[in-house]
């Protein structure tokens, strides 16, 4: 399924090209849907891309950087987002990485990342209540739960489309 030699899945121009394509297309999505994708209950259609990394380890730079460019280029929160979304969201698909050889089905694989990642949303939950003027865990665990739901909308519509495309295509070998 990965059969890259490379640290980073990376190994030669065209593995660049797809990291950069993957990027640029979540630039362009959170761009063009911007009001959503920095909402209170934030659904950023985007992060459908994080599910990527179930099929090889260059994806998790692809969305890492996606992240990194939209942040710096849209986030309300400045820099503290740039780093803070992108080193996110970087463990987030590193962890995913780390446990997916363990989940045999694609379905299950999709399952997998849908849940794991919307879980970590912890993380940002945590970063807006720690830059919040407001008490800490209220802020978190509300923040917790609106951004939750909005990762899983966005994550949900990434499986359906994975597992249409699944019944046409060799994703595996598509993105491998």
């Amino acid at each position: 399924m990965n059969s890259k030699t490379s640290f980073l899945g990376i190994d030669n121009v065209r593995d660049v090209t797809r990291v950069s394509i993957v990027a640029a297309l979540y630039v362009v999505l959170t761009m063009v849907l911007a009001p959503f994708s920095f909402a209170a209950v934030q659904v950023r259609l985007a992060e459908m891309f994080n599910l990527l990394a179930i099929f090889n380890k260059r994806y998790v730079i692809a969305v890492t950087l996606g992240v990194a460019i939209s942040n710096f280029l849209m986030s309300p929160l400045g820099m503290i987002d740039v780093v803070w979304g992108s080193l996110s969201t970087l463990f987030t698909l590193v962890v995913l990485r780390f446990f997916i050889p363990y989940v045999k089905s694609f379905n299950s694989r999709l399952v997998t990342g849908v849940l794991w990642v919307t879980f970590s949303m912890f993380t940002i939950a945590a970063e807006i209540a720690f830059i919040g003027k407001t008490a800490f865990w209220a802020t978190f665990w509300l923040n917790w739960g609106t951004i939750a739901i909005g990762e899983f909308i966005s994550l949900v519509i990434g499986a359906i489309l994975l597992y249409i495309m699944s019944k046409r295509i060799d994703l595996d070998k598509l993105l491998d």
